[in-house]
């Protein structure tokens, strides 16, 4: 996973008007936890647009005087009207232990059910998965080649051999349906076609 390094500051005082104060001053209340003790501090409001206004997954370098902790953004709170940055809290990463992290869905490839008029569909654009740090992937990258109208990807078929994936095994992340203005009877013109030239090829090559 990428990288990004942040400069914060440890807070003298923990309670709801400190915090106030430091929201008023464009600063963001946070806590690193999960490492031996937690830490209280506090970022600019203006950090933040590198590492939430994006569908990437970073590895968060927070520097906090002579301390250096590796972090995961783990969860974020914002006001309910004007969206800024209210709380954030940090997962301090230990070599060895087990993350759960919600990965961003990329594809790859052009759909054949897309070619003939369907619509594809990201049901899941991010998958929740369990694993070591140095385990997950910036980004799922699926393959839609094989993607007929009706077709479809689940989590289940989502190749990742060393995540536990804990999205429910059923579940839909990619499918092409077909498109509303396309009528049963012509897709199964354009399907017969298909297979009519396919016997014809077969038949030139024999």
């Amino acid at each position: 996973m990428k990288t990004v390094s942040l400069s914060g500051s440890l807070r003298e005082n923990v309670g709801k008007k400190d915090a106030k104060r430091l929201r008023n001053e464009g600063k963001v209340p946070c806590v690193i936890y999960g490492g031996k003790e937690q830490k209280h501090f506090f970022l600019d409001q203006k950090d933040f647009k590198k590492i939430i206004f994006t569908p990437e997954i970073f590895i968060i370098k927070i520097e906090l005087g002579k301390e250096n902790f590796e972090t995961i953004l783990q969860d974020i709170q914002y006001h309910p009207v004007s969206d800024i940055v209210l709380h954030a809290d940090f997962l301090e990463l230990t070599p060895g232990k087990t993350v759960t992290l919600a990965i961003p869905v990329q594809m790859e490839g052009t759909s054949p059910g897309v070619i003939k008029g369907g619509r594809l569909q990201l049901k899941l654009r991010k998958i929740r998965v369990k694993g070591l740090v140095e385990d997950m992937p910036e980004h799922i990258l699926l393959n839609i080649s094989d993607l007929d109208i009706g077709n479809s990807i689940k989590v289940k078929e989502v190749p990742g051999e060393k995540l536990q994936f804990l999205d429910p095994a059923n579940s839909v992340v990619i499918s092409v349906k077909a498109a509303r203005g396309l009528s049963e009877a012509e897709l199964a013109e354009e399907e017969l076609a298909e297979e009519e030239e396919s016997e014809t090829e077969a038949t030139t090559e024999e």
